[in-house]
This record gives C-alpha cells, sequence and structure tokens, in this order.
C-alpha cells in the first residue's frame, strides 16, 4: 500500500478517505480534523505562502479534495521555492469538478469564472507534475451528495431542505439527465487510483485530451425528477419533505415564469434552464472499482 498525504479531510471526501485508507496516510490542512490522531496530521495552509510540506510527500502520493485553484498555485510554489520536498512525490490525484465541463459556455459571469478558475488550475497543476516527472489524474465529480462524519454536501441536502420548506415544487415537464455520486464513492476511486497510478502517455497535451482528466459520475443515471422522487422516499418517516409534490409544468411556461430571475439573480436562471440539460455520461465509479454498480441513493445522505 502507498502512504498518502491527503488535503481536504474535511470535506465528506476527504474524511470517508481517511476512514478508507489506514495507516500510512499523512492529513495535511489548517486544522486537524476530529478523529485524526495528532502524529497524523500536518499543519500546512494552501493560502500560505510559506507553507511546506516538509518529509510528508516523500514517497507519497498526494491526494487532494481542497479547491484545485488553492492545491494548483500550492505545488507551483513547493516546486519553485522547496523542490526538496517534493523530490520523493510519486504522484498526485486532485478533484476538480464536472463544471469545467458543463458550463463551458455558460452565460452567466460567475459559472465563466468558475470555468476559467477550474481550467486554469488544471493547467498549472499538469505543468507542475510534468515538470516534477510524476503522474498525475484529475477527477471531475458531478452531484457530489452524502454525509461521512460531521461533513455533508451542499447539493442534494439543498434539495432536500427545499423540498421540506414548500408543500409544492414546480419541475419542467422534460427535465435532463443526473449522475449523482456518494462522496464515499469518489473517495473509493481516488484511494484505487492512488494505489494504482503510473505515468500516463501522452505527456504534454492539455488535461482535457491527455487522459489526465477523469469525468467521474455514480453508478446509475436518472432524470432529474426521478432523482427527487427517490430523494424524497428516502426521507425518514414524518419528514416533512416526503410530503412534497413534484408538480410537472410544460418547460415553456417554466422557462418564461423564471424569466425575472435572469434580472434578479442570472445565476440562478442558467440554473433553472440546466434542470433540462443531460448532465451525465460520465465514467461511472463502479466501472474504475470493478464493482457491481450501485443504485442512488446510497447512504448515508445528509438529511
Amino acid at each position: 500500500m502507498r502512504n498518502l498525504l491527503l488535503f481536504g479531510a474535511s470535506s465528506p471526501s476527504g474524511e470517508a478517505l481517511r476512514t478508507q485508507a489506514g495507516p500510512g496516510l499523512t492529513v495535511a490542512g489548517r486544522r486537524r480534523p476530529p478523529g485524526c490522531p495528532q502524529e497524523q496530521f500536518l499543519l500546512c495552509d494552501l493560502a500560505d505562502p510559506q507553507a511546506t510540506l516538509g518529509a510528508a510527500a516523500d514517497q507519497a502520493v498526494l491526494v487532494s479534495f481542497a479547491p484545485i485553484w488553492e492545491l494548483a498555485p500550492f505545488l507551483a510554489r513547493q516546486a519553485q521555492q522547496h523542490p526538496a520536498t517534493l523530490a520523493g512525490l510519486e504522484g498526485v490525484i486532485a478533484c476538480s469538478s464536472s463544471s469545467v465541463i458543463t458550463k463551458r459556455f455558460a452565460v452567466n459571469a460567475f459559472d465563466r469564472r468558475l470555468v476559467e478558475q477550474l481550467s486554469g488550475a488544471q493547467r498549472s497543476l499538469e505543468q507542475t507534475c510534468r515538470l516534477l516527472g510524476v503522474p498525475l489524474r484529475i477527477l471531475a465529480p458531478t452531484l457530489i451528495y452524502g454525509q461521512v462524519g460531521p461533513f455533508r454536501d451542499r447539493n442534494l441536502s439543498v434539495l432536500a431542505n427545499l423540498m421540506r420548506r414548500t408543500p409544492v415544487l414546480p419541475l419542467p415537464a422534460h427535465t435532463g439527465l443526473r449522475q449523482p455520486i456518494h462522496a464515499s464513492q469518489l473517495a473509493a476511486v481516488a484511494l484505487h487510483l492512488a494505489q494504482r497510478l503510473t505515468p500516463l502517455p501522452s505527456a504534454g497535451l492539455p488535461a482535457e485530451d491527455s487522459g489526465v482528466l477523469l469525468p467521474l459520475g455514480g453508478d446509475e443515471c436518472l432524470s432529474y425528477r426521478e432523482m427527487l422522487e427517490r430523494l424524497r422516499s428516502s426521507l425518514p418517516t414524518g419528514d416533512p419533505g416526503r410530503n412534497c409534490r413534484l408538480l410537472s409544468l410544460p418547460t415553456r411556461l417554466t422557462h418564461a415564469l423564471s424569466t425575472p430571475l435572469l434580472l434578479i439573480n442570472p445565476k440562478l436562471f442558467e440554473a433553472v434552464l440546466r434542470i433540462g440539460a443531460d448532465l451525465a455520461g460520465f465514467t461511472p465509479a463502479h466501472r474504475i472499482l470493478e464493482q457491481d454498480p450501485k443504485p442512488f441513493p446510497l447512504g448515508p445522505l445528509a438529511l
């Protein structure tokens, strides 16, 4: 088993990987997560220009669920200012987002900036790893959900709370496909790849073309409406969200009713439009893990 250096432990996937990894794991970050022994923790703030890894990366694979736009400049600084700390690094597994693919043609400025931030960080990280001569895989997961330990998602848990607050939730008649992935599945994929990481033959190409970038989803593709129906059914007995009615409206009417958002909140307006888009078709987690597919939703959920 390879040694692992983990950033982003204070997230559902980071906590899941920490529980799955076993010995040989060092957790790095601004603060020690609950349950992490002091001897396995390295105080290292990605945003601190003076931060250094010391010997923690020696003969280890760095796995990060921290924001990739923080990880990329940190590793670039380490390579320039403290190259000895990365001399024994065996590879990098970094988590990005499928938004770098699905929001490339967004109209609102927020999503356009997000895509630029993600793609710029991916390019920088690939350049640094190429300079170091270490293999890199960038995971681009879609719609992460679930709770692991004290850490919960900010995707499906938001929808669950919305169903609790409203008796009727209008949806367009046509809803696109989704492929939600549980945080524990994402962690399992990262751990699986970290233990088998080898250099890819297409070095020198952009991440999107070189095989470095891995768009990743859960094991099941289902419509947005069916995703909400299953989420509603998974709520505990007596939960007010189970009483929420999903009301189908003509798609054009839904878009027409949403048009005021274009002036008030363009990001939310575009999110409404994306309900009808197919944001699926990514590599399912079970194919990488060589397991049987697991139906949505997996527990534990952030309820």
